[in-house]
């Protein structure tokens, strides 16, 4: 074997990520040192980032089979039967690090690698979703972040012709310097067409597709998986450049390919580029590959095997053909104007075997390389300071006095405002499929030559986490299944994109593991499988850690698509109703933030039992045609849930006049308070009392509390013998100024 300098030095092998003892596992496996290459393509292959060896023991309890279920994890994307021969195909992905050094084109190749993931299955895209955390709005630096990754976003989705047709945004100081940037792709496809990254067949010929490979994005999986200092402006180098254009091509390429029966396997070379697709698929199949680096289409001079084997250049894919068909491959590729070479074979091994210009540069095991890697259960103990995070006096924090300045801060917030700035730079009708934009609970999408809709939405709470990861966890399941249930659509099936600081901090490990209990828990509960993922560790600079932020993906149908329900009241005179119970949940709320200044307590406690019934009451009245409307109550409340409900309308806002009593509570608990399982539904008055029955069949609280209607939001609170009244009331006017406009008058500070 050739050899391009032996490694010899401990801090070559720190430079590469590993450990020394690690180091020494790799010398155990080949028997020998490996050389520079070799080295290079265990350090991308054993990191945090393409391992999971931090996180794959908790992974493993999550529930991820179920009847709908086709495909779990363990492929390029998750599929789950929606009928009619079809599965939805989806996955979600994090981009944080390459985001935050180069926020557009982080963002950007984000959507692409997504969209691979999606179309390497055999499913043709068709809706993105982003969730993304960032630093507040007063910082140069929070702003430059913000709008580069919206228009990278924008720029790779609308080019490529895939509607982004929801997501969410939180604003908070914790994310200053590591933003979050994960988003979300779903595919149809026939359910008997998928395809998975196998690299089958002793003899078959291995095809590299796609755009050449440059020196960009080296190391890029490797630097997903450490942490940030001041030197982190140096890593540009490391993020790719994408080209939605090729993109689209690629896309065509592929289903052309494989409606063609030309293909037995086929992988995106995402993180780790040609080094993790070869021995992904080698290690899926128990089967090897022998690459010649001299094929391989390239767009720099000179380039050695480490960079050729590492390079994360985007829109390349690796196939593997049926004997004799490449001819075939090859020239639907080339009319898609696309680069296309046999770059090697399958072989009966085990071993990826690489050569440069007939010279051996690298033979490794490829189960080592994919399947291999170190497993580390990590020392797990919560922070010194956890006591001190759930603690609230609310005898220090003085009730509301002025309800109605309290509303309009908080619609002003940019995490509660409006986010239309964000999404009307979006294409969200595309492909004319979108039912239900973005704006309300849930995004909603038809599947064309059916009667079916898909909903999707995207949710977590690192504030509730980072106070209680139990209860942070079970929480996001419940919003986003509820967000769901509140556009008419049955929960069928979640991605997760797990965003934790660094797994060797005990801290951060008991996070971790805790979170992924309470989301165990809630989709045990609520029936709800995982069925694709993705893990984000080291969000950390100068170690300050991010909040534990899990953002869940959920898929839910809808049948008819015509029952799809949105949020935002629609006809003058209508009854609205709460479903579920108000107490005195005030503890980790946006209110407290807001208001307050004041990021503390434990938050709001949730009843699995209560939430499912709930949701089950909102489908019932949804399926059975008795509302006109159903919004989630969550982040600022029952009064920012009426607000939103009043001002989302795309094209004439509602005003609404409630009437609440305080029975016990705290005014700004009953108002602001984030109490779990509660739905705001609105109703035509003839069908008020078929709502409160079936709720109370069901055993959920209900109560009619108001009318929708009026150029105000008029919100009285009664007075009784333990508590005193107040009021909110604002014009329809000064509300929408507020919420509408927040986030555009924060880029213009």
């Amino acid at each position: 074997m050739k050899s391009d300098g032996q490694v010899k030095t401990i801090e070559l092998i720190i430079q590469h990520g590993l450990t020394e003892e690690e180091y020494a596992k790799i010398v155990e496996i080949l028997g020998r040192e490996p050389n520079l290459t070799e080295l290079g393509m265990f350090s991308v292959m054993w990191s945090e980032h393409c391992s999971y060896k931090s996180s794959r023991m908790h992974l493993t309890r999550l529930p991820t089979t179920g009847d709908r279920v086709v495909q779990g994890p363990g492929e390029n994307a998750g599929a789950v039967d929606i009928g009619d021969g079809l599965v939805a195909v989806f996955k979600m992905e994090s981009h944080n690090h390459p985001s935050f050094i180069e926020p557009y084109q982080g963002a950007a190749t984000g959507v692409g690698g997504i969209l691979r993931d999606i179309f390497t299955m055999g499913a043709r895209p068709v809706a993105l979703l982003d969730s993304l955390r960032f630093g507040l709005l007063d910082r140069p630096q929070n702003r430059h972040l913000f709008k580069g990754v919206v228009e990278g976003i924008a720029g790779y989705g609308n080019c490529v012709g895939v509607p982004t047709i929801g997501g969410e945004v939180v604003f908070n100081e914790i994310y200053g310097q590591n933003p979050l940037v994960n988003v979300f792709c779903l595919g149809i496809a026939e359910k008997d067409r998928l395809f998975k990254g196998r690299a089958v067949g002793a003899g078959n010929p291995v095809i590299y597709l796609g755009s050449k490979t440059g020196r960009d994005g080296i190391h890029g999986a490797t630097m997903a998986s450490d942490t940030f200092d001041e030197a982190s402006e140096s890593k540009r180098p490391t993020v790719q450049v994408g080209d939605p254009f090729t993109e689209k091509l690629l896309l065509e390429a592929c289903l052309e390919l494989m409606a063609g029966d030309l293909l037995v396997g086929i992988q995106d070379m995402g993180a780790a580029g040609l080094t993790s697709s070869s021995c992904e698929m080698a290690s899926r199949a128990g089967t090897g590959i022998e690459l010649d680096l001299s094929k391989v289409p390239r767009r720099e001079p000179s380039m050695t095997p480490y960079e050729i084997m590492l390079s994360e250049s985007q829109e390349r894919m690796l196939l593997v053909a049926q004997e004799g068909r490449q001819a075939e491959v090859l020239k639907i590729c080339r009319k898609w104007d696309l680069a296309a070479e046999v770059v090697g074979r399958v072989t009966e091994d085990g071993l990826l075997r690489v050569r440069d210009n007939g010279t051996l540069v690298a033979e490794i095991p490829a189960k080592a390389l994919a399947d291999e890697g170190p497993r580390y259960e990590r020392p797990s103990s919560p922070p010194a300071y956890q006591d001190w995070l759930q603690s609230l006096n609310m005898d220090a924090i003085p009730d509301v006095k002025d309800p109605t300045a309290c509303l309009l801060s908080l619609l002003d917030s940019p995490t509660l405002a409006s986010k239309a700035w964000v999404y009307q730079q979006y294409d969200h009708m595309v492909r004319t499929n979108t039912l239900v934009r973005p704006g309300s609970d849930a995004a909603v999408i038809r599947i064309k030559g059916t009667d079916k809709a898909l909903a999707m939405t995207t949710d977590g709470n690192g504030r509730y986490c980072v106070m209680n990861p139990y209860l942070g966890g079970t929480i996001a399941v419940a919003e986003a299944a509820r967000n769901l249930v509140c556009s008419g659509a049955e929960p069928i099936g979640l991605t997760d994109c797990l965003n934790f600081g660094n797994p060797e901090r005990p801290d951060v490990m008991w996070q971790f593991s805790v979170t992924i209990e309470g989301i165990k828990d809630a989709c045990e509960a609520l029936n709800i499988p995982v069925v694709s993922g993705n893990v984000s560790f080291y969000n950390e600079t100068n170690g300050l850690s991010i909040y534990p932020t899990p953002i869940l993906g959920m898929v839910g149908l809808i049948e008819p698509a015509a029952r799809a329900m949105t949020q935002w009241f629609k006809q003058a005179g209508d009854a609205i109703i709460l479903l579920g119970s108000t107490g005195e949940d005030l503890g980790a709320t946006e209110y407290l933030r807001v208001v307050h200044s004041r990021e503390q307590g434990t938050p709001p406690q949730l009843s699995l039992e209560r939430e499912k019934a709930v949701q089950t009451c909102v489908l019932r009245l949804i399926r059975e045609s008795l509302v006109h409307s159903a919004h989630d109550c969550s982040d600022g409340g029952l009064a920012v849930a009426v607000a939103e409900s009043c001002l989302s309308h795309p094209m004439q806002p509602m005003g609404a006049v409630i009437q609440l009593h305080s029975k016990g509570l705290r005014r700004d608990s009953l108002l602001f308070g984030e109490s779990q399982s509660r739905v705001v539904v609105s109703a035509s008055p003839v069908h008020t009392n078929a709502v409160l029955g079936i709720a109370r069949e069901l055993g959920v609280a209900a109560s009619a509390i108001g009318q929708v209607g009026g150029e105000r939001l008029i919100l009285d609170v009664e007075a009784d013998p333990r508590g005193t009244g107040c009021r909110i009331d604002a014009d329809l006017g000064s509300l929408l100024d507020r919420w509408a406009t927040s986030i555009e008058r924060s880029l213009c500070a």
